[in-house]
């Protein structure tokens, strides 16, 4: 039989330097003999592709921007999320349900109880249960001073509609963060990203060790 699926989400601010340990997550996983899916939110279907280019590119009211991520959010369940984890794959996604949280709760001010019934509607799945609502069995959180996120990505590329917003925005989309963080703390694990690499890479594996998903180094 094939081991059960895993689903490891990454989230933090612009800048926050998630990309390359999301590759190293991947190859660790690999090497152990696992089937990895790698995808992101918005995002990760043809589908929820189109709806994050407008997203990230075109003037939008809060609104309309969390149900477009919620819609895009759906598709991506069912198209690519819930089969890679019945097959028993391990699945490791840039963002997920968290940053709609910090980027639209905190960093808009949109409404955290409208979001959180849209989280409820959108991401059960009632074959697993009345009441299941899917969520990654682990989130590492990569918490960065936003001024230090800055630096990193000042002058890297030209900034979409969210990476151009004021440094109030972003320490509002931090307290987002941490403000979840204290609602789900056996699943969302904060990462010191304001380090070295190999530093944010050895608190990353020591949170895999510990579920019983890797080995020691």
């Amino acid at each position: 039989m094939n081991p059960p699926g895993i689903f490891i989400s990454f989230e933090g601010i612009d800048g926050a330097g998630k990309s390359s340990h999301i590759a190293a997550v991947a190859d660790a996983f690999r090497a152990q003999g696992r089937v990895v899916t790698l995808t992101r939110e918005p995002g990760g279907t043809p589908l929820a592709e189109k709806l994050r280019a407008l997203v990230l590119n075109d003037a939008m009211d809060p609104l309309t921007e969390a149900l477009l991520v919620f819609a895009a959010r759906r598709d991506h369940l069912q198209q690519v999320i819930e089969p890679a984890l019945a097959r028993g794959e391990v699945l490791v996604c840039d963002r997920f349900t968290d940053a709609t949280f910090a980027y639209q709760g905190g960093g808009r001010g949109f409404d955290w109880g409208v979001l959180s019934n849209l989280e409820l509607f959108v991401q059960a799945v009632p074959a697993l249960g009345a009441d299941f609502i899917r969520n990654p069995d682990l989130t590492l959180w990569f918490d960065l001073p936003p001024v230090v996120a800055a630096e990193r990505l000042a002058g890297a590329r030209v900034p979409d509609r969210f990476e151009s917003q004021p440094a109030a925005f972003f320490a509002r989309v931090a307290q987002g963060y941490a403000q979840r963080a204290a609602q789900a703390p056996q699943r969302i694990a904060r990462i010191d990203a304001d380090g070295e690499r190999d530093a944010v890479w050895q608190q990353i594996h020591a949170v895999l060790v510990q579920r019983g998903w890797l080995g020691s180094l």
